[in-house]
């Protein structure tokens, strides 16, 4: 298995896993993806079933990553995914259980880890990669970072006492939730380093991304990525999609279709790459909130990008992104693996004109034809109706970005455009969103044990003002020159 970038030229070198697990972007300011996605038939996904049931997520997350990881040993891969999916993690073997609600929609709990959000998924399995990789290079990794509420606490958590390894976290000052920013700034560990930049998500990225970019820095302090931008993690977010569909019934329901919240495309992606490998989705809807930038090109073709002044801040933080990161890979993929027009889509068009439109490509189409996509949006008040509606309905409380997606899955099932199953993907515990579940019931949810008193312990945290030069600066004075 060999990889290449989305904006690279024919003639460049593809690259093995672990060459670009530690590099992020491309260095042409491409993502990663894999030369040809490696195909699943009906008896290799009864064998998976069947792994699954036996051996847990963990045997099933070594079965799904063996396909695209080729330069680490089996043996060794498969102890990092014990290591990562265990009951001491997750409290269950089974990692991600689900639960059936009203009308044919599945919730499928991915939040049981240690920070809370679906991140976890992916960041307690990056971490055993990151760790096993530096040290048969014998090397460090300085780990820049932007986040929206929930990458920055399961990456600091899943790199905490790690060997070699510093995270340098970017958040958008003032709006995260008081539960998501104390998870990340009650960290008191030097290798741990918490900044908050004026500014929204969509400025931390874009930090991120210019320091990435920067070839000779990036070499100079070893710089390395954990946001959905990086492969590894996308990767690992697969596994849930398979294991979802062996626990709505696997071969006896022949397709499931999913939907998704999303702001920065890497959790409905990571879909995207299983269903084009041949794990039986039909649809995959995706959800957004009021910034809907993601819903606008599904449903018009038009990508625009939306500045920091008409990003709204909404009671789902996680999704208030207006600068789709990963959706560079869907394009990549729908375009027929086009580089040079990805090069002018991204590095040029939006760069320079804020959009791009396919609405007249005959491609277009394809999002729904070939791809499966849907969109669809919702409001606060959406978010506040199904909240109070899965709780009446099913006694089950649903995080806001949560409710986002059964909002938009409830509308797809009632108009009649998917058929059940139907599972809608869990974002975090209520728990890190207490003030909108409040508003919704009338009562906040309860906190579990190993978060009591976490609101009350010491905060550290930089302020530094949107500007790349001085993110720079304070990596140079952590790190040394």
């Amino acid at each position: 298995m060999r990889y290449i970038s989305t904006r690279g030229l024919p003639t460049d070198t593809p690259r093995s896993f672990t060459d670009i697990l530690l590099r992020g972007l491309a260095p042409d300011g491409g993502l990663y993806m894999p030369v040809e996605y490696p195909r699943v038939d009906s008896e290799m996904l009864t064998k998976w079933a069947d792994r699954f049931r036996e051996g847990g997520y963990a045997a099933l997350a070594f079965e799904v990553m063996r396909l695209f990881v080729d330069d680490i040993p089996p043996a060794d891969l498969e102890a990092m995914c014990q290591r990562a999916y265990n009951a001491d993690n997750f409290g269950s073997d089974v990692v991600t259980p689900m639960t059936q609600l009203e009308d044919g929609i599945w919730l499928l709990h991915l939040s049981n880890g240690p920070t809370a959000a679906f991140k976890d998924m992916a960041m307690q399995m990056l971490g055993q990669l990151f760790e096993y990789v530096l040290e048969k290079e014998g090397r460090e990794l300085n780990i820049v970072g932007a986040t929206s509420g929930d990458t920055g606490s399961s990456a600091e958590y899943a790199m905490l006492g790690k060997d070699n390894i510093r995270v340098f976290m970017l958040t958008p000052a003032g709006r995260m939730t008081p539960f998501q920013q104390a998870q990340m700034y009650g960290l008191d560990d030097p290798a741990i380093i918490n900044i908050a930049l004026e500014g929204v998500f969509d400025d931390c990225q874009d930090v991120v991304k210019a320091i990435s970019a920067d070839a000779d820095f990036k070499e100079k302090y070893s710089i390395g990525a954990v946001n959905s931008i990086n492969w590894a993690r996308l990767l690992a977010q697969v596994v849930y999609y398979v294991a979802a569909w062996i626990q709505a019934g696997g071969s006896s329901v022949k397709k499931v279709s999913f939907s998704v919240p999303t702001g920065n495309f890497g959790d409905i992606c990571a879909g995207h790459v299983a269903r084009s490998m041949g794990v039986p989705i039909d649809k995959l809807i995706v959800a957004t909130n009021e910034n809907n930038v993601l819903d606008e090109f599904f449903r018009t073709g038009i990508y625009r990008v939306r500045s920091a002044a008409e990003t709204f801040e909404t009671s789902s933080p996680s999704m208030d992104i207006s600068k789709a990161s990963n959706f560079e890979r869907f394009i990549f993929d729908l375009v027929g693996r086009d580089q040079e027009l990805v090069r002018d889509l991204f590095a040029n068009k939006l760069v320079n004109e804020g959009e791009f439109s396919l609405a007249d490509s005959s491609v277009f189409r394809d999002t729904r034809i070939r791809f499966g996509f849907l969109s669809g949006s919702s409001t606060h008040a959406d978010r506040l109706d199904s909240i109070q509606s899965v709780y009446r309905h099913d006694k089950v409380i649903i995080d806001p970005h949560t409710a986002d997606a059964w909002k938009v899955a409830r509308d797809a099932m009632r108009g009649g455009v998917v058929d059940p199953p139907l599972v809608v993907l869990e974002t975090a515990l209520p728990v890190k969103f207490a003030q909108t579940i409040q508003e919704a019931l009338g009562f906040t949810p309860d906190t579990p044990k190993r978060f009591e008193g976490i609101e009350d312990a010491k905060r550290h945290v930089i302020d530094l003002p949107n500007d790349v030069e001085a993110v720079k600066q304070l990596i140079r004075e952590v790190v040394g020159d």
